[in-house]
């Protein structure tokens, strides 16, 4: 258990981590707004778009063998990131990362499905997991603060290679071998489909938050992307062995579980997309403050997930899933109402969303698990995992392309300064411009520049709390068609 949390630490915090030295690593690199979206995005979309492949595979080879050879492509994956001369560099080697993840991900909880067969016992397994998971990457920004209080931006990569270093060896020695089925075989062809889905569906999304977006671009991507996930969907349909069973989406639970893990790790994520900007680029917080004022969510994840999972055998999984959502919806709420109220308020409204956020992640892991069948362990592990990664893939993309619309509206600047466009792109690249200007014109436009920014700030974090809402009333209405829960009793 140990060893599984280690390893799904370093992926959660590697989705996040980058959000602190955002700032930094885009003036170190030059990157554009654009680039600075696809160095997030490259990672989750990756993982997501290879999960579900990797979940079949794991059940073909084993699910060890799968994990070590994660490991080391994580690993070198890390060290080509830290030293990265470009943007473009860094987007491939985030990519790189997000195979190694890929490799991981399904055999960290189909080790726990397979391991742990008292149903209450695995309950709290998975409540652990899922601690790890929602805590790890509420702490991304805190270690990210803390390596960018003394290093540069690549140390928040390179420290992954010592902990992969020493997690090998213990991996080999401690996880036990699972049972392959060499019967079931590798679907790389439906991979590559959903994989180029994603991407075109995400690259759609992202044009259209621009400030002049093209909608010839948009429109292409997203037929680019509908085409893929349809041969994705029509392939599986007709295969023996498919990458998806999608006969498990038929179980009202199952179904609200996994646009429960959608939604509250679409949340999470565009929540510290923009917290970590507007702490350090209006607030002018060092990266280390960031990380500390960052503290309560991960804080309230870890102590919720291991209560969550005890909580559910008594309970019922439904209900501990929107009620979760409506605990992370009124965390997240009282924040965008208490941003500029005094610290006391706004960590209590952090506290009450990341364990919101945490009990979500547990109940929603622990019901999609239980509802599949043992011998499909590494469909559902994967099924719970891509839900997490598309999460946080849209969290990047829907919110920062609001972020992006929102704060170019929202901005006017004089007609006789002449500035250059890139001021309405975003804020680190308008406060880049002020630096060059006369003093006054300077403040004028880092004033301009920070307001706006702050009615993007509440702009996302209403739709972010309109989203958990919606959502727990749709998981509460699943509730009353779903009458049995594998966890009672």
């Amino acid at each position: 258990m140990a060893v599984v949390s280690v390893a799904l630490l370093l992926i959660v915090v590697d989705m996040t981590v980058l959000y602190t030295a955002l700032p930094v690593l885009t003036h170190a690199l030059g990157a554009s707004a654009s680039a600075k979206l696809w160095i997030i995005n490259a990672y989750s979309l990756v993982v997501s778009g290879l999960l579900l492949g990797m979940g079949t595979l794991g059940d073909r080879i084993g699910h060890k063998q799968l994990f070590l050879g994660g490991l080391v492509v994580f690993g070198v994956a890390s060290s080509c990131a830290a030293f990265s001369p470009s943007a473009a560099a860094l987007i491939a080697s985030r990519a790189a990362l997000g195979v190694g993840a890929a490799m991981m991900m399904p055999a960290t909880l189909s080790i726990i499905r397979l391991t742990f067969t008292d149903a209450r016992e695995r309950a709290v397994a998975i409540g652990i997991w899922a601690a790890v998971a929602s805590g790890g990457a509420a702490l991304g920004p805190v270690m990210g603060g803390l390596l960018l209080a003394h290093f540069w931006w690549g140390a928040v990569f390179l420290v992954n290679v010592p902990i992969v270093v020493l997690t090998l060896p213990c991996a080999w020695r401690l996880i036990p071998e699972s049972r392959s089925d060499t019967s079931r075989p590798w679907d790389l062809a439906g991979s590559v489909q959903v994989m180029m889905g994603l991407v075109g569906l995400v690259y759609a999304l992202k044009e259209c938050g621009k400030r002049a977006p093209s909608w010839t671009t948009a429109l292409l991507a997203f037929a680019l992307g509908a085409t893929f996930l349809a041969m994705f969907v029509r392939r599986q349909r007709r295969s023996v062995h498919p990458l998806l069973d999608f006969a498990l989406f038929r179980q009202p639970a199952f179904m609200a579980a996994v646009v429960a893990a959608v939604i509250s790790s679409s949340a999470l994520v565009g929540l510290q997309l923009v917290f970590s900007q507007r702490l350090q680029l209006v607030l002018g917080l060092s990266p280390l403050q960031v990380g500390l004022f960052t503290l309560p969510l991960p804080l309230a994840s870890f102590i919720a997930g291991p209560l969550t999972g005890r909580l559910l055998a008594r309970v019922g999984d439904v209900q501990v899933i929107w009620t979760a959502l409506l605990c992370a919806a009124l965390g997240m709420g009282g924040y965008l109402l208490a941003h500029d109220a005094p610290a006391v308020l706004q960590v209590a409204s952090l506290l009450v969303l990341g364990a919101g956020i945490g009990a979500t992640m547990t109940a929603a892991s622990s019901t999609i698990l239980h509802r599949a069948p043992p011998e499909r362990a590494g469909m559902a592990a994967s099924v719970e995992e891509v839900s997490y990664e598309l999460g946080g893939a849209l969290g990047v993309t829907v919110m920062g392309s609001i972020l992006s619309a929102v704060y170019a509206a929202s901005l006017s600047v004089p007609a006789d300064l002449a500035l250059p466009t890139v001021v309405q792109d975003s804020l680190d690249e308008a406060l880049s411009v002020a630096e060059g200007l006369p003093p006054a014109s300077g403040l004028l436009i880092s004033t301009l520049a920070r307001s706006a920014f702050d009615s993007a700030f509440v702009a996302v974090l209403t739709l972010a709390t309109g989203m958990l809402l919606v959502t727990a009333a749709w998981v509460w209405r699943c509730g009353q068609r779903s009458t049995s829960n594998p966890l009672r009793g």
